[in-house]
């Protein structure tokens, strides 16, 4: 495991920590940790480490971005997505946002389990779906995380668990 590998986890972590708690991540945290890893990767591997950075840090934002313009996450998830895929590179970055995408699956129904919604949350991806077919990929007024009236997912935790399982399998 590389020093990157490291920080990625130990940003995920602290994210982790701040989303449990307050259901918000930092952008002193998100910010700082994109900024800073620019920086090393430039250091260390030149303008080509800056790039591979550069990229990373796109991925993982152009992968969650159109989640949170749908209403669907907040922007401390997409902005931390980011800033790890900044620490990891393109295709960690990938593979980190797919397996944090399987893992908020995961998590989430069984959230809707443990909270007795599930079959409210089934209906409401329906109407979700149907609403998509009908209006084009738009936000639905009353299906965002901003009219949720169910538990919401601390998503800093898929990250995280996302970000160990795509560096473990790298």
């Amino acid at each position: 495991m590389s020093w990157a590998d490291i920080a990625a986890i130990s940003i995920a972590l602290i994210a982790c920590v701040f989303d449990l708690y307050s259901r918000r991540i930092p952008n002193a945290l998100t910010f700082g940790a994109a900024a800073v890893a620019l920086v090393v990767a430039a250091a260390v591997g030149g303008a080509s480490g800056a790039w591979s950075s550069l990229i990373g840090l796109g991925i993982g934002l152009a992968i969650w971005l159109p989640i949170y313009a749908l209403g669907g996450m907040g922007a401390g998830d997409v902005k931390l997505m980011a800033a790890i895929g900044a620490w990891l590179g393109p295709a960690d970055a990938f593979y980190a946002a797919m397996f944090a995408a399987m893992a908020g699956a995961v998590l989430g129904v069984a959230l809707a389990v443990a909270h007795g919604c599930a079959r409210q949350t089934a209906s409401n991806v329906q109407l979700l779906l149907v609403h998509w077919r009908v209006a084009g990929f738009t936000p639905h007024s009353q299906l965002t995380l901003a009219t949720a009236r169910s538990p919401r997912l601390a998503y800093a935790v898929p990250i995280l668990a996302g970000t160990v399982v795509a560096l473990w399998l790298h």
